[in-house]
């Protein structure tokens, strides 16, 4: 299916890990699959978990003003416990969490996203099979696989109507603009069901988006954490922490800076991705005030800089500017982003074609610039005049490049 033109110009979403293991802040579903925490005493936090100031109205808000578009909820993690009164399942908070957000985003005008792991390592038949070529002498761990002698399929087949009744339940209460599926690793995707799973998905919103986590199915890469330094091939994202963790953990006050979160943010958009920035709600639902103010931070820089964020194209390759860049959809004007005070001119390599104007976006100031050199086929380099301190942007400030023509570059090695 083709992708929708929604995903590729937001260039900003909010993921939000919001589960029981905010109430005591540990790793979610991996402390208690690593034995790190006692299954029990993981499980005990559904009992103390709160949602006691839970304002999804504040949340969309505070998303919006970040300059987001759409945003990502973890509605079920690996450990079963889903943020709805699902009618399927054992495992969940009670009441249902996952309206009040999704009616809240549209509310703002944002796409709303919902997280589901394809694993549920406390549903009594997941541990029932194994992945195909798991060599049968690695240890398993008890929660997601069995020996390869205890396998039992008709629980399996169990698990996946588990599986299909909370999907349905998802689909036709909340409708959602994008599906974000996680723990794809633990089976096949024949194991897994994936384009019937698509198409029990698709028969309730058309429109859809799916992450590559949906294997066959997915529309788009998801690069985590690590930022890639070579982008991706067609539509991605890069799905990142505020600080060191996905959800809530009261010692991790890692916080990344304003002006580093710009700097993943520039470089993602101008590769062409979004950048899926994960916040950590404490367990009463509310957003800690060091995170709010960095989502703050980055929506002001955004704001003033709209015009080459959303709705542009990846920018100019490795090698043709010292910083990212992003396109203007007509191809006419290209945005160059600069992190530092220039000390001197800043220079573009193979740009075909004239330049008709340089300016300061936001303050709208002019800058001269020239060509210097050029061969042939080969152009010269386009040299342009450093803005004046008074109006450099505190952490990125971007320069708008007004082309004569649909940009076009070269790419050669000159002439030998």
């Amino acid at each position: 299916m083709p992708m929708q033109q929604w995903f590729t110009d937001a260039k900003l979403g909010i993921f939000v890990h919001w589960g029981i293991y905010a109430v005591d802040g540990v790793q979610e579903s991996w402390s208690f699959y690593d034995d790190i925490v006692p299954y029990d005493r993981y499980m005990s936090q559904l009992y103390r978990f709160t949602a006691s100031r839970y304002d999804p109205r504040a949340w969309a808000k505070l998303f919006a003003s970040a300059g987001a578009r759409y945003a990502v909820l973890t509605s079920r993690h690996h450990d079963g416990v889903a943020l709805w009164d699902s009618a399927h399942g054992e495992l969940n908070v009670g009441r249902d969490l996952v309206a009040g957000y999704a009616g809240a985003l549209r509310e703002q005008g944002l796409k709303v996203g919902l997280y589901y792991s394809h694993s549920d390592w406390s549903h009594p038949d997941y541990a029932s099979t194994r992945k195909p070529g798991r060599p049968p002498e690695l240890e398993d761990n008890r929660y997601s696989e069995v020996a390869a002698e205890r396998e039992d399929l008709a629980a399996w087949e169990r698990f996946l109507a588990y599986r299909d009744g909370q999907i349905r339940e998802l689909t036709s209460r909340y409708r959602p603009d994008l599906m974000w599926f996680d723990g794809e690793w633990d089976r096949s995707e024949e194991q897994w069901r994936i384009p019937e799973l698509a198409g029990l998905i698709r028969s309730e919103v058309p429109d859809v988006v799916f992450n590559a986590r949906m294997l066959g199915e997915g529309d788009y890469a998801t690069p985590e954490q690590g930022a890639p330094v070579v982008p991706p091939d067609g539509p991605w994202e890069l799905c990142l922490t505020i600080n060191d963790s996905w959800g809530h953990q009261h010692h991790d006050q890692h916080h990344k800076s304003v002006g580093q979160l710009v700097r993943y943010f520039t470089e993602t958009i101008g590769g062409g991705g979004n950048l899926l920035l994960s916040i950590g709600p404490r367990e009463d639902g509310t957003i800690p005030r060091e995170q709010a103010e960095r989502l703050e931070g980055l929506g002001a820089w955004i704001h003033r800089h709209a015009e080459a964020v959303y709705g542009t194209v990846r920018g100019l390759p490795a090698g043709h500017h010292y910083g990212p860049s992003t396109l203007a959809p007509d191809r006419r004007t290209l945005y160059l982003i600069l992190f530092d005070a220039p000390r001197g001119e800043i220079n573009v390599r193979g740009l075909l074609g004239g330049v008709r104007r340089v300016t300061v976006l936001g303050a709208g100031t002019e800058l001269s610039h020239h060509v210097t050199g050029g061969l042939h086929e080969t152009p010269g380099v386009l040299w342009i005049e450093p803005p004046a301190a008074a109006d450099l942007d505190p952490h990125a400030t971007v320069l708008a490049v007004e082309l004569e023509g649909e940009l076009q570059l070269y790419r050669g090695s000159g002439r030998f």
